[in-house]
């Protein structure tokens, strides 16, 4: 790759080729940024795809969790891609174009050749519309240096080459930061690749969370282990290979529960038409000394959308709080037995796929977790605490979108005596042991306190959301060019009470108090902040490990679909 001598154009770098960069790209031809120079680096060899769409984050038996439709606009539909696929591609993933329709789901490594096609294509257009596109594969970053006197920014690369830019935007996507595995046999601090849990054992593994990425690892793990069938009566069943193996899996999860599963959605896409505008977020913070209110985005974008879609249930929750509403859905939840829950969510959704009719107020609670994404970084410290101790577990159970098919998985596994769920409580530990394996120290739900010892564990809570420190740039935080991401208290004496149990609150140099939240701060626009709130026109982030505390709902391609759109508006006008 050439260094970026050309003064007279915008020089952007993309770090990270995955799904974030491609929308990147894709949205900088659509702002009409012809003419700039955009390098793209990818720390592996396949663009498009990231961590979740290829061998490092999937295995053949591995399926999204949204369907065709509910893609955002890339080069082509998947409808007309998939028409191009070699046949021998579609026998491997046993897709039969006679009956594929835009409302299933793909296998991820499938969705992954999809995504990477039309990466192809987009750069196509990109250097036809007068884009100088270059691609650097096997191009690990490992550090950002600001440069805020010659208005530039400095990529440094493993190999310790560097390159120079107008404005760089970090498109990392997933990491996974490893603690204790490769130093303690039998710990894995991930599922992915799953290539590495694709191995026989004669004991019970441990599974942290119960989230879509613990069900990657039950995926890979049964079929390891045995066979599924259809039974006589049209069920799915499972059965082990070695019928004498002590094999099975624990799945332990705070509250005991598994995630919602996937229904008709009417919206393709979640919250694209509910997210607040600008104008509305300034109205709503100028009257609000300058915080925007949970409860009035819970009223706005949850309960009055939710009395025009389904009167009845708005009848029966319209008088509660917010706080009242989870603690009614949760109770019922909590009150049945996982899999007899589980399993009657499972004919729900089937039966809402069936008829084309969405389930309204999970359709519309998640679509009010992709709406608080963006003003997030306006909420008040005391709304922030809400919304992750009571809105946000409910959310991130129906959120989950568990596919028909991983359903049905689970409970053919569970009917064998093969997986079952322990709830933990939120005191519980993982205590790695010397000689390999881990003891679970928990209380269960009848008060005893348990400790269990496992030779296998898996960690599957999904995607941390990172704390500062974590963020793998050195330079950015030694120079001062990012801050960690706060909000402020709005009562003051709150916060003061609250100091003796909450290591997260501090206060600022202003002398006011404040909540730190996971990641770094950035603005609307996604660029960084220094700890005194001013922007960097230079630096954008993107990577949703690294910005959890304002943005704390991951929606997948649709958050990379918005983010990149700010992004480049920004740059339009920076232009």
């Amino acid at each position: 790759m050439k260094k970026n001598n050309n003064l007279t154009e915008k020089q952007i770098a993309i770090v990270g080729g995955g799904p974030s960069g491609l929308f990147m790209l894709k949205k900088i031809i659509d702002a009409g940024l012809n003419g700039v120079s955009v390098t793209v680096f990818e720390k592996g060899k396949q663009l498009g795809a990231g961590m979740p769409y290829s061998a490092s984050g999937a295995n053949d038996e591995h399926v999204t969790n949204v369907s065709a439709n509910e893609i955002p606009e890339l080069a082509q539909s998947i409808g007309e891609w998939i028409q191009q696929v070699h046949p021998h591609t579609l026998a491997r993933f046993k897709i039969d174009l006679s009956h594929f329709h835009n409302y299933k789901v793909l296998p991820r490594l499938l969705f992954g050749e999809y995504l990477t096609d039309q990466f192809a294509l987009i750069a196509k257009k990109a250097i036809s519309n007068g884009i100088d596109l270059q691609i650097s594969y096997n191009s690990k970053v490992v550090d950002i240096l600001d440069q805020p006197a010659a208005k530039n920014v400095t990529v440094v690369l493993a190999d310790k080459s560097s390159f120079t830019f107008d404005h760089v935007v970090l498109c990392s996507g997933h990491l996974w930061p490893k603690h204790h595995e490769g130093k303690v046999k039998g710990y894995y601090d991930s599922p992915y690749p799953p290539a590495k849990i694709k191995q026989t054992l004669n004991h019970p593994v441990a599974i942290r969370g119960a989230s879509l990425t613990a069900i990657d690892a039950i995926r890979t793990l049964a079929r390891a282990h045995g066979n599924y069938q259809i039974s006589e009566q049209g069920m799915l069943q499972y059965e082990l290979k070695d019928q004498k193996s002590k094999f099975k899996i624990v799945l332990h999860s705070r509250e005991g529960l598994l995630p919602g599963v996937r229904f008709h959605l009417e919206e393709s896409i979640l919250g694209k038409e509910s997210l607040f505008t600008p104008d509305e977020i300034n109205i709503i913070r100028k009257a609000n000394e300058g915080f925007v209110l949970l409860d009035l985005a819970f009223e706005e974008k949850f309960l009055k959308p939710l009395s025009q879609q389904d009167p009845a249930f708005y009848e029966k929750i319209k008088d509660l709080s917010m706080e009242d509403f989870v603690d009614e859905v949760m109770e019922l939840r909590e009150r049945l037995d996982a899999f007899q829950l589980f399993r009657a969510e499972y004919r729900e959704a089937a039966q809402s796929i069936r008829r084309r009719q969405s389930v309204y107020w999970k359709e519309l609670l998640c679509a009010l977790s992709y709406t608080l994404n963006y003003p997030a970084k306006y909420f008040s410290a005391e709304d922030m605490l809400r919304l992750k101790k009571k809105l946000m577990p409910l959310i991130s159970l129906l959120i989950a979108f568990v596919p028909q098919s991983s359903a049905e998985e689970l409970l053919a596994l569970h009917s064998a005596g093969v997986l079952d769920l322990i709830a933990v409580g939120a005191e519980s530990k993982v205590v790695p042991k010397l000689e390999g394996g881990i003891t679970y120290h928990y209380t269960n739900e009848q008060g005893e306190e348990k400790m269990v010892e496992y030779d296998t564990f898996v960690d599957c809570i999904g995607q941390p959301h990172l704390s500062f420190d974590d963020i793998p740039f050195p330079g950015l935080k030694e120079r001062g060019t990012i801050a960690p991401a706060k909000l402020q208290f709005r009562v003051q004496a709150l916060s003061n009470n609250l100091m003796e149990e909450n290591r997260d609150i501090e206060m600022g140099v202003d002398g006011k108090y404040y909540l730190k939240v996971p990641g770094l701060a950035i603005n609307d626009h996604f660029q960084v902040v220094d700890q005194y709130l001013a922007l960097n026109p230079r630096i954008y982030v993107m990577a949703v490990p690294f910005i959890g505390g304002y943005n704390p709902d991951y929606s997948g391609l649709d958050f990379c679909e918005t983010a990149a759109t700010q992004i480049a508006k920004s740059l339009t006008m920076l232009a």
